[in-house]
């Protein structure tokens, strides 16, 4: 469901955040600094422009400004094709701008990258190949055709046709370099606010079924004691109603009924109440409740407990963080996923840390993708064995990354490895083959009974009735 969800809001065209009166106030600015330069041009360095065409040419984009601020309400949003519109008109008059003042001569000619920039930010790959590929003809066109700068004694200012190729060519590599640069950058940056989005409903959507947990568990003790009475009841009426069998048949209903429902609250109240003892719990009914969606898909999930560096030491008791929680059960679930027919889940702990170990006897992660493990939207093709073994899956790479997310918010690194067990060897070490999750808090950071983290215990207060 997240995935799906995410998916949907990384479709949406990037074009239709922009506010068209973002993109008015960005002409505008343009619009000042060409007249600007035009004005300095001619008054200051005495130059002999064709300022009629070159006063029409940006008066163009004046009227255009004035009829997008008067017909379109302020809040309008821009989408692909109008966005792309807007970007090709400002390419081409700055282009035209140029042709009547000197073309690749013009050191302004520079600002053709603008357009370009703007369109690998916020439009489609299409849009900003059209928008690259007309700068390039523009910038070619201007090398060869344009007006040259002539000052107010006649003499026509032309850079050698050598410096003219240089300018042609960095131009050219600066669109080309400028454009996949701002595309790439743009795209990781949609891509991980996206995956942030993902990681913030995962983590509410865990938050949710906890405090759910919780009001169910409380309805499950307050209902207790009412149950407890009918059926107590009850059994004193089967008890007197010996001689009316019709009577004695209505109370044990009622006594089996009773029985049922608090069979009912009972089960529905095994996630846990709202309780100070139930804010903590072992380490190890922390990774039992992390695994057990994935307890019966198949797959053998082993718990080894215990294997503490130093022995003295007794399990640790852990806040029952939702975060923690949910973290743990995508790696889990990648596991599953992935095994041939073993899970294994290790837990170890001293003084100063606490670490779980998650392996599986699949074939591990690929070796050029080790680097990549907890980016969001990661895609590789996928082999052909790969998808008959297992056709129903399409991973991103989101699961693994909200994993991560989550579990360094609660304070802990992460590492991903491919291989057998370091720690065990002969047959053992043969089978766990497959991937390597290592995941290490500061025991202070989850220790519920000591330092800063530690869970206050109270007094359970009375149910009022």
């Amino acid at each position: 469901m997240i995935a799906s969800e995410v998916g949907l809001l990384h479709g949406q065209p990037r074009s239709s955040w922009i506010r068209l009166r973002t993109m008015i106030l960005l002409r505008w600015v343009a619009i000042a600094g060409q007249l600007t330069a035009i004005t300095i041009a001619t008054q200051v360095f005495g130059l002999q422009l064709e300022i009629g065409l070159c006063l029409l040419t940006v008066g163009i984009s004046v009227i255009g400004n004035l009829v997008a601020i008067f017909v379109f309400p302020k809040s309008k949003r821009l989408s692909e094709f109008e966005n792309f519109m807007m970007v090709l008109f400002d390419l081409l008059q700055l282009a035209f701008l140029l042709y009547l003042t000197g073309g690749l001569s013009n050191p302004f000619a520079l600002l053709l990258l603008g357009p370009v920039t703007i369109s690998a930010t916020v439009l489609g790959l299409r849009a900003t190949v059209v928008i690259g590929s007309t700068a390039i003809i523009l910038v070619t066109f201007l090398a060869m055709f344009n007006i040259p700068l002539r000052t107010d004694q006649g003499l026509i200012l032309r850079i050698p046709d050598f410096f003219v190729f240089g300018n042609w060519s960095a131009i050219i590599i600066a669109i080309i370099f400028m454009g996949a640069y701002s595309r790439r950058i743009s795209s990781e940056i949609q891509s991980m606010n996206d995956a942030l989005v993902a990681t913030q409903m995962a983590l509410s959507r865990e938050q949710k079924l906890t405090d759910l947990g919780g009001v169910v568990a409380a309805a499950a003790h307050e209902l207790g004691t009412p149950l407890a009475t009918i059926k107590l009841a009850s059994s004193e009426l089967v008890e007197e109603l010996e001689d009316h069998p019709s009577l004695r048949e209505d109370a044990d209903l009622i006594r089996e009924q009773a029985d049922r429902c608090r069979d009912i609250l009972r089960d529905m109240g095994r996630a846990g109440k709202d309780d100070l003892h139930l804010r903590q719990a072992p380490l190890s009914a922390v990774l039992n409740e992390a695994a057990e969606p994935h307890m019966h898909r198949g797959k053998l999930v082993h718990f080894e407990e215990g294997l503490n560096l130093c022995h003295d030491l007794p399990q640790p008791s852990v806040l029952r963080k939702p975060e923690m929680i949910h973290g743990l059960r995508n790696l889990i679930q990648n596991a599953v996923d992935f095994a041939r027919a073993n899970v294994w889940i290790e837990s170890t702990w001293s003084q100063n840390m606490i670490s779980v170990r998650i392996m599986d006897d699949g074939r591990g992660y690929p070796p050029q993708m080790i680097g990549r493990i907890g980016d969001p939207f990661v895609r590789r093709r996928r082999s052909e064995s790969d998808r008959k073994a297992r056709p129903e899956y399409e991973g991103m790479g989101l699961g693994l990354f909200i994993a991560k997310t989550l579990l360094e918010r609660s304070g802990a690194e992460l590492s991903f490895a491919n291989g057998s067990d370091p720690y065990h060897s002969g047959t053992v070490r043969s089978e766990r083959r497959g991937a390597i999750v290592e995941v290490v808090w500061p025991r202070e950071k989850i220790d519920a009974l000591v330092g800063e983290n530690a869970v206050p215990i109270g007094r359970n207060q009375p149910i009022e009735i």
